[in-house]
């Protein structure tokens, strides 16, 4: 109720009622949260705009302590979280909070408690068994089982452990978009839709802008993919997760615990980035050692990742096209076939077609098992100009300090702090470290082998904070300052002030300004990825020294290139094909820009947020919140597409720059030119019924409002700038017996992404529940589905398409 910034909170009870399969998915009915979702089991949270499919802006928290995978920068959903029989509370902050966490969380952060086996000890067993897939006449029903264990023992007055293991299996959503990305390649030829023959569709891979080449055929130029393959032909869309955990609590005094903890995390789901990738017996480990007590509260850890046998699926599919027949091959039996279908009589958009089908003779078929070895063999292949595995390791070690400074003081006696003044200081250190693969990440520094010595990349900080309670605690005030310092980078300061107005306990009237740095992501700065025949590396100097500085902007060398196509299709003189274009070169190459942008920068944001929580009515039976927020950007960080023409002298660069053998291609990590800002706001009421019932109701709005220096390479907003949430519930209606229900709508919103970008529609999804509880035994049944009425919908473009998952559980517990 006090808090100075919007928090928002899952309890126990909300857990219990919600609709939602685990306690990870409820999360998408909390205001001012949206969540996207590339997998069945792996939602990825996100609050105030800029979001994408890995969120490196939000972190997510267990007990205090990251769950990231470390090379990806986001965690893989729950899969390192807590089980819905230890989860004890949900806290999501939204807005930033970098100035006292420092985690990159300058899009707010959400904190999952779980339970303390000295106050829950005991013996509990959840099963789950489900349908999803209903009506799809792609994949018909399948089922979903998961299966969960917690057992908890205090052995002595100090001494308490627990454990926790959860198994499951399902069947993933399908992503099967065949909206058309490249309708115009070539309209200047009038060659559109079906007849395209530079045709891609979203989840289709293997027929993007590097697996496509210009024909001259009959005397004009024609844009040709080559066939690729659909999403559904390249991955297993069966999914697993197996994860455990053990934790050892030990009671130094009646306020103050230690506490070991280790997870375990094996997976099998779909995950997407710049491309769709198949994560396949995906392992994370984490050990972690706390500290908690009133004056002192510390944690260190770390946290291991291998990707074991995951691959990239765009890579998979241009690799099984090209490991049947090269380009050059498939280019030249094209050309051919096409000169004698037009030779036969045939129009131009049939000659396309028999075409394709002469070079694609003999070519590998989904489901065959000359189809499925060469897959097999690609995923094992760490080359993604040749092959598709992902293959990386890597650690994430961390540790932390926070103090209690004025607890600590009155503790030994000193009594020149007043008690209206807390005063808390705190730091923390971090390192990655990568082994490199060759393929993902190489060691660039200087005097280091790439290949043999392993990466690093660290960041210290710290804070102090202090707070001061006046005019009988109605008025709180705080003043924060954290500085930062990352390698690569000089050192960062983050400022933050809040206050506080309680005129009386039922209202509070909060304010806060603060700024938070994120700094590059492993990934961001460290990559070093051949991905289709364009290079994918880091925007750090020492990673991508020189490349700026030569490079073409691709946005300007594709329009350059259209042009030339379009000249010499259009030019009816009798010159050579060669001189043609020779002359549509000269003609067009003004079009080409030079890449404006440079080594990267940390991304900062300054944010003010006002508020207002009150609980009304006899009893506070009425809870109220309302906050609102503005933000502004600068130095996104994002990806911009760059080519280095093969030549020294800039006047051939535009001869260059018209071949793809005769240049280099990137995707490198920047900053964008522009200034954002955006603001919203939320609003959420939450009411106490007679006779145990209780109704909710949140909406969200956020708003991009305006960019300063716009250049398009801002990172997408990616946010709907309405939703909102309906809730009705009752946890016993009559003898036990209770119920939930839970509706979702979402405006539709413009969705940024270097996979696709478009307008993701507008979608609405009913939630519900049956709930029937016996106290003895402690037994508790549970009958729920989301998206009752199977209305298919995608959270994202690219994505895949969410319907109904109906399920049935039963928990039981043994005090």
């Amino acid at each position: 109720m006090q808090s100075p910034v919007t928090v928002e909170k899952l309890t126990a009870r909300d857990l219990r009622l919600t609709p939602a399969p685990s306690f990870f998915d409820a999360i998408d009915n909390v205001k001012g949260v949206q969540v996207i979702t590339p997998s069945l089991s792996f939602k990825v949270i996100n609050a105030r705009g800029f979001t994408n499919t890995t969120n490196v802006r939000f972190a997510q928290l267990v007990d205090g302590i990251d769950n990231q995978a470390p090379h990806l920068g986001g965690p893989i959903g729950n899969v390192l979280g807590p089980s819905d029989l230890d989860i004890r509370s949900v806290e999501i902050v939204p807005g930033t909070a970098a100035a006292l966490y420092g985690l990159n969380a300058i899009n707010g952060l959400a904190n999952f408690s779980t339970l303390n086996p000295f106050a829950s000890e005991g013996l509990s067993v959840q099963q789950k068994a489900g349908v999803n897939h209903v009506q799809d006449p792609g994949t018909g029903a399948r089922p979903f089982t998961e299966t969960s264990l917690r057992y908890a023992k205090v052995l002595a007055s100090k001494l308490a452990f627990k454990v926790n293991g959860t198994y499951l299996r399902g069947y993933d959503w399908v992503a099967n978009d065949q909206t058309e990305l490249n309708p115009n390649g070539n309209a200047t030829t009038g060659l559109l839709g079906a007849d395209n023959p530079a045709r891609d569709p979203v989840n289709s891979y293997g027929n993007e802008s590097s697996d496509r080449s210009t024909l001259t055929l009959g005397g004009k130029s024609y844009s040709v993919a080559r066939t690729g393959y659909d999403e559904r032909d390249v991955v297993d869309y069966h999914l697993q997760t197996i994860k455990a955990d053990a934790a050892l609590h030990y009671k130094l005094s009646a306020a103050t615990e230690l506490s070991y903890t280790y997870r375990l995390a094996v997976l099998d789901n779909v995950y997407q980035r710049s491309n769709r990738f198949r994560l396949q017996d995906y392992r994370l480990q984490q050990h972690a050692l706390q500290l908690l007590g009133p004056v002192v509260q510390a944690r260190a850890y770390i946290t291991t990742e291998n990707t074991g046998k995951s691959y990239n699926l765009r890579s998979a599919a241009e690799n099984l096209d090209r490991s049947f027949k090269p380009d050059d091959v498939w280019n030249r039996e094209y050309t051919a076939a096409w000169n004698a279908a037009t030779g036969n009589g045939q129009s131009v958009a049939q000659a396309h077609a028999a075409a394709r089908a002469a070079a694609d003779a003999g070519r590998l078929q989904p489901g065959t098992a000359a189809f499925r070895q060469r897959l097999s063999e690609l995923q094992d292949l760490n080359n993604w100009d040749q092959g598709a595995a992902l293959r990386v390791q890597a650690d994430l070690l961390h540790a932390e300090a926070q103090l209690d400074l004025g607890a600590a003081l009155r503790r030994a006696g000193q009594t020149w702090l007043p008690a209206a003044v807390d005063v808390r200081v705190g730091a923390d250190h971090r390192t990655y470290l990568i082994v490199p693969d060759g393929n993902y990440f190489i060691n660039p520094g200087p005097g280091k082998d790439p290949l043999r010595d392993n990466l690093t990349y660290s960041k210290t900080g710290g804070f102090g904070q202090a707070g001061l309670h006046l005019f009988d605690d109605k008025v709180r005030l705080t003043a924060t300052l954290r500085a930062d310092k990352n390698d690569y980078f000089t050192i960062r300061f983050n400022p933050r002030f809040t206050a506080v107005y309680s005129p009386w306990r039922e209202h509070n009237f909060r304010l806060s300004y603060q700024s938070g740095y994120r700094f590059p992501s492993l990934f961001e700065g460290f990559s070093n990825v051949n991905s289709g025949q364009v290079k994918r590396i880091g925007g750090l100097r020492v990673m991508s020294s020189g490349v700026f500085e030569n490079s073409y902007l691709r946005s300007s060398i594709d329009a350059f290139n259209a042009a030339v196509t379009a000249a010499v299709n259009a030019d009816k003189s009798g010159a050579t094909p060669a001189q043609k274009k020779e002359r549509a070169i000269t003609q067009s190459q003004g079009l080409l820009r030079r890449t404006p942008y440079t080594y990267l920068r940390p991304e900062h944001i300054r944010s003010l947020e006002l508020g207002y929580k009150a609980a009304l009515l006899p009893g506070g039976r009425l809870l109220v919140d309302v906050d609102f927020y503005y933000n502004a950007y600068r130095d996104f960080i994002a990806q911009v597409e760059a080519y280095v023409p093969k030549t020294l002298n800039p006047d051939s660069a535009a001869i260059y720059l018209n071949s793809r053998s005769t240049q280099n291609r990137y995707r490198l990590w920047t900053n964008a030119q522009s200034k954002v800002y955006n603001y919203g706001g939320s609003l959420g009421l939450r009411y106490e019924l007679p006779r145990g019932f209780r109704a909710g109701a949140n909406a969200t709005y956020a708003r991009l409002a305006r960019t300063e220096s716009g250049d398009g390479l801002e990172d997408g907003f990616n946010t709907p700038r309405w939703l909102y949430n309906v809730s009705l519930d009752n946890e016993n209606l009559y003898r036990g017996l209770g119920f939930g229900l839970r509706y979702h709508w979402q405006q539709r919103y413009y969705s940024q992404t270097f996979l696709v970008s478009g307008e993701v529609p507008a979608y609405h999804s009913l939630d519900a529940q049956l709930s029937y509880a016996l106290p003895r035994p402690d037994l508790r049944f549970k009958l729920g589905a989301t998206n009752v009425l199977n209305q298919y919908y995608v959270t994202f473009l690219g994505g895949p398409s969410v319907g109904g998952l109906y399920y049935a559980s039963v928990t039981y517990a043994v005090k």
